[in-house]
């Protein structure tokens, strides 16, 4: 293909803000040719297109890596998870890139286009876990929890096969998925603007304010899982099978999957809550940009520079830390909403299912 020749092989490694930039433009590309091509039925086909399309910089980065640890005279953990964070960061930034895309194509476009562009998309909206399951009014439910778990944990699982069997396919369901919780908070901001007269795009932020700690934190156990199962498909290649090497690589793999594991379950609790909580929406996101405001500047400003790097200090761990020192703040004080109204999560899927209905 020609795109893999058109950005330096380091090109994404160096520089994560580029893989947001192509993970936007690749899936605008993905869904023009798409609706293009086969107007009748797009959803699959751009998530296809996209996935397509993101192969060949994936192939790189793990070819990258591969050379990176064959370069290293001995394996050790700090050596293998060092090269694995800047893919993780890729993929971060690749998953935020997709989800931005569908999400502002589903509040943009006429109902009619988006519903039949997003079509395969919008069915998830109706499946289970999303429209009922924040109505509970207790602070933690076991089976909401264990639905969201077990749910969670067979995309992973599949996210681990593919990449274990194709070396990169994993990126078509990390594709899918970006695509179905882009489209769907964009369609619930969008119908419940219609229902409350607010603007579209200050609900949909509302709304990342609240789900998207969770959303990342379950996005990063998958993108674990399919780094695990790249590496290990491709060691089965590359190294001398029951060398030293190899067993050192691949039990590095095995934790890195046991991480993925403990990462969704984690992110799931955090799910579970943030479902049940009647957060005020618009004081939550206030309390949260306070709070990473001021990790940014201590961390830019007032932190030594040796230390900037460690990965404690990571932007995306500031941010963890402010979103659950705000959840903290807002059980401590009884959910306040500092007299920026009382709208909440849950409001706004009724809204979004009323006007919808």
């Amino acid at each position: 293909m020609v795109l893999e020749h058109i950005f330096p092989e380091d090109w994404l490694e160096r520089k994560g803000i580029y893989a947001l930039i192509l993970g936007i433009v690749y899936s605008f590309i993905g869904l023009l040719i798409a609706s293009v091509l086969f107007p009748g039925d797009p959803a699959l086909v751009a998530v296809a297109f996209t996935s397509l399309l993101l192969l060949p910089e994936l192939y790189k980065i793990f070819s990258i890596e591969e050379r990176q640890e064959s370069m290293e005279q001995k394996v050790s953990l700090q050596s293998l998870w060092k090269d694995d964070v800047d893919v993780v960061k890729i993929y971060v930034y690749l998953f935020i890139g997709i989800l931005l895309v569908y999400s502002v194509g589903t509040m943009v476009m006429p109902e009619m286009q988006s519903n039949t562009l997003f079509r395969e998309q919008l069915e998830i909206r109706f499946g289970q876990g999303f429209a009922g399951s924040a109505v509970s009014t207790e602070f933690f439910d076991a089976g909401l929890f264990k639905s969201l778990l077990s749910n969670n944990f067979l995309v992973l699982m599949a996210c681990f096969i593919m990449a274990l069997l194709t070396g990169d396919g994993a990126i078509f369901l990390i594709t899918w998925n970006a695509s179905v919780w882009g489209t769907i908070f964009g369609l619930t901001a969008k119908n419940a603007a219609s229902f409350s007269g607010q603007w579209p795009i200050l609900i949909f932020v509302g709304i990342m304010f609240v789900v998207f700690c969770h959303m990342i934190i379950e996005a990063l156990s998958y993108f674990l899982a399919a780094i695990s199962g790249s590496v290990i498909s491709k060691d089965v290649l590359l190294e001398k099978f029951a060398s030293n090497r190899f067993f050192e690589v691949f039990t590095f793999n095995l934790y890195l999957l046991l991480a993925a594991l403990i990462t969704l379950l984690i992110g799931a609790l955090v799910e579970t809550i943030v479902l049940i909580m009647e957060l005020p929406i618009f004081a939550f996101a206030i309390i949260v940009v306070i709070l990473l405001a001021v990790f940014l500047i201590t961390k830019y400003f007032i932190l030594p520079f040796e230390w900037r790097g460690n990965h404690l200090f990571n932007n995306l761990f500031l941010y963890f830390y402010a979103f659950f020192i705000a959840l903290a703040v807002m059980i401590i004080f009884g959910l306040p909403d500092f007299g920026l109204g009382t709208i909440s999560y849950q409001e706004i899927i009724k809204m979004s299912f009323m006007a919808s209905a």
